[in-house]
């Protein structure tokens, strides 16, 4: 199964792309509107690309009657992604998207990489969301977290159906010629080919604490890429930073993800799943009634 990142594409304006996705993933979308961050927002680098864009969006209400077109223009099932500040927030964003037929999953933005117990404020996020929503939540955690395992366990134990692995890193970059930061904000989230063995690693600890269904995601511009974050325990693949670069790379990397997994004898891409594991895949982890 193929995702795009939230963020790294819109469907309104690359329709094509989109419905060569098994499903959507929109942009954060956040209980009321937001501007963003004030440019330059985005900025390449070695290692891949960094942006500050801020959570620009036109607030959830807005977002819900929009969704009618989106979901005639993407013609894939829908994966919305909330974001907020507070567990009210995120349950505000799932309560409003509950009866909408077009929606058929919502990842939860949560990152919060600084908060001292972070496996309890996310597992609050989660249960505040799940008590709003029967629709199937995902969970997607930051690599920064200093123990990923313990809060994709306390996601899935709060009711999340699936995790959606990585989000950003946080860097910097300067402009060589001033030697001050590029970006408005100077830091921002680093995606693309740095973050790739960070996503490894954290789909590899997560798959081992909870057994979900794992979106993997981080510098994945292969088919080869995409079958190692399989073997390392995700389900399906996302790509982001590669589809500002190669619009296309859906069906390329679809193609070459299936030769991938024959060349070393698997029948589908998915049989290879856990393969990086020494032991056998873990019983997924249900929420505490």
């Amino acid at each position: 199964m193929l995702v795009n990142a939230s963020g790294c594409l819109d469907a309104l304006t690359a329709r094509e792309v989109a419905r060569s996705l098994d499903a959507f993933v929109t942009k954060t979308v956040t209980p009321l509107p937001r501007e963003g961050n004030e440019p330059v927002r985005i900025v390449e680098t070695d290692a891949g690309m960094l942006n500050s864009i801020g959570l620009a969006n036109p607030g959830i209400v807005a977002f819900r009657d929009a969704l009618p077109r989106l979901a005639d223009v993407a013609e894939v099932p829908i994966w919305v992604s909330v974001g907020g500040f507070s567990a009210a927030d995120y349950a505000h964003c799932c309560d409003v998207l509950d009866p909408c037929a077009e929606v058929a999953a919502i990842e939860l933005n949560v990152s919060c990489p600084n908060v001292a117990a972070p496996e309890e404020e996310v597992a609050a996020i989660v249960r505040t969301a799940r008590e709003a929503t029967s629709k199937t939540l995902y969970v997607k955690l930051s690599p920064a977290l200093p123990d990923i395992a313990l809060v994709a366990a306390a996601a899935a134990g709060a009711g999340a159906d699936g995790l959606s692995l990585v989000n950003t890193l946080r860097g910097l970059a300067l402009d060589p010629r001033t030697l001050a930061p590029v970006l408005a904000t100077a830091s921002g989230g680093l995606s693309g080919p740095g973050l790739r063995p960070v996503a490894l690693a954290a789909v590899y600890a997560a798959y081992r604490a909870t057994g979900l269904p794992i979106v993997g995601m981080g510098g994945v511009e292969t088919g080869a890429h995409a079958l190692e974050l399989i073997a390392a325990g995700a389900s399906a693949v996302a790509l982001g930073t590669v589809l500002f670069a190669d619009p296309e790379a859906p069906a390329r990397v679809r193609e070459e993800l299936a030769a991938a997994a024959a060349a070393r004898g698997f029948a589908t891409p998915l049989a290879a799943r856990g393969r990086a594991h020494p032991e056998p895949p873990p019983q997924p982890l249900r929420a505490v009634a």
